[in-house]
Formats: C-alpha cells, sequence, structure tokens
C-alpha cells in the first residue's frame, strides 16, 4: 500500500515543525501548511524536504485551493493535523473586536474551515485520522485570554462531536492538549514570568515540540483505531484534567 498523506497546519515552525518532522519519520507523505513567514517555510523545506504549501486557515476558501493542491501533489489527505493558531492577549475589558474575531477565526474557524474539505473523502475511504492541537489553557483558563482559551476549549468540544460522526467511517478524531513548550510564541514571554510559569509545572521543565509530535504521530497510527473523541492532556503535570 502506498504511503497515507498528511497535513499539518501551521506545519513550518514550532509545535507545528516537529509533528511534520516526526510524520515524515513514521513513513507519511506529509504537505506543511503556513500563512506568512515564506523565509521560515523555505528554510524548512530545505532541510527537512518536506513539501510547504500558502494560505490562510481563517479563510474557506483558500482552505479549500490549498487541500485541492495538497491532494493533487501528494494524494488524498489521509491524516489531517490542525495546528495552526495565533494568540492575541489581552483582558477581555481591553480587548477589541478584531483581537477577539481574529483569534476565533484562525483557532476555530479553521477546525471547520479544514475539516469540512478532507471529511467527504474520508468517509469515502473510510478511513481518517483528524488530530486537534488543543491548550492546557483551553482546560483550565488563562488571565488575558478570553479569546485564546474560548477557541482551545470549543476544539475539545468540537473534537469530541467530530469523533462521533466519524466513528463508523473509520475515521479517529482526537484532541491533544499541550502546556508551555518551547516555541517562538513562548519566546516572547518576559524572563521573570517564564520562571513564574515553569514553577507551576511539577516535571520541572517546558514541553518541547517533540513530545507532542509523538502523541500526535501515536494517534495518526493505523493501529489507533479505537481512540476517538479523546483529549490526551500533555503539559507535566501542571494542569491534571
Amino acid at each position: 500500500m502506498a504511503p497515507r498523506t498528511a497535513l499539518v497546519t501551521g506545519g513550518t515552525r514550532g509545535i507545528g515543525r516537529g509533528i511534520a518532522v516526526e510524520l515524515q519519520r513514521a513513513g507519511l507523505r506529509v504537505a506543511a501548511n503556513y500563512r506568512g513567514n515564506e523565509s521560515a517555510a523555505r528554510q524548512f523545506q530545505g532541510e527537512t524536504g518536506i513539501a510547504t504549501f500558502k494560505w490562510d486557515v481563517s479563510d474557506f476558501a483558500e482552505c479549500a485551493q490549498g487541500v485541492a493542491d495538497v491532494e493533487r501533489a501528494l494524494g488524498p489527505i489521509d491524516v489531517l493535523v490542525n495546528n495552526a493558531g495565533i494568540v492575541s492577549d489581552v483582558p477581555l475589558h481591553k480587548m477589541t473586536p478584531e483581537q477577539w474575531g481574529s483569534v476565533l477565526g484562525t483557532n476555530l474557524g479553521s477546525m471547520y474551515n479544514m475539516c469540512r474539505h478532507v471529511i467527504a473523502g474520508m468517509r469515502e475511504r473510510r478511513f481518517g485520522r483528524i488530530i486537534n492541537i488543543g491548550s492546557v489553557n483551553g482546560q483550565k483558563g488563562q488571565y488575558g485570554q478570553v479569546n485564546y482559551a474560548a477557541t482551545k476549549a470549543g476544539v475539545i468540544g468540537f473534537t469530541k462531536s467530530l469523533a462521533l460522526e466519524g466513528a463508523r467511517n473509520g475515521i479517529t478524531v482526537n484532541c491533544v492538549a499541550p502546556g508551555y513548550c518551547e516555541t517562538d510564541m513562548v519566546a516572547g514571554v518576559r524572563d521573570d514570568i517564564l520562571k513564574q510559569i515553569i514553577a507551576t509545572i511539577p516535571v520541572g521543565r517546558l514541553g518541547k515540540p517533540e513530545d507532542v509530535a509523538r502523541i500526535v504521530a501515536f494517534l495518526a497510527r493505523e493501529d489507533s483505531d479505537f481512540i476517538t473523541g479523546a483529549t490526551l492532556s500533555l503539559n507535566g503535570g501542571q494542569y491534571l484534567a
């Protein structure tokens, strides 16, 4: 059987990069989506040989075209990893409609946009693996992240519902909820605040993209077919759901 094709959104940097590389190592044909950072995408493709495709996951029409481009180049998408996400942190009483809308569009709207364009093919082939990247802050909440936490909590509900819809057609849908990891997003946090965060993590360190990638690769396997609708917490014991 030919290798299955996986698509990772936000797949050229951070956690997404780790996931894309791990899936490639597991023998899948991998495509990585990105939105804006051309230089990072070129460097990623040069270093890994993984094909990159540019589109905005918050735009329904762009997702349709992007999925079509990936499938034309690599074959039907059997594994979809919804990883792309942004933050725009500010307390609600200062939050603008743009800060609310952009985070919801990218983090939660993309769940519909991407899954809608692959689900029919998965149903027809009676196989699919959809893995949605959530967050510890979607489980416990976080000051200044009403928008972000709302989207990541929504990802959990989306995952459970789509899992029920896909189960009889060989499609599993799961969520991985990482804690704070060593990424560009966390690198922007002030050193004093970062030390406070690490002090709340019982294992005493930040997560690594590879930690998340290994769990995603496990859920993408053919023999992970009895795991669906689950949220796997990966936070070093910071929050025990």
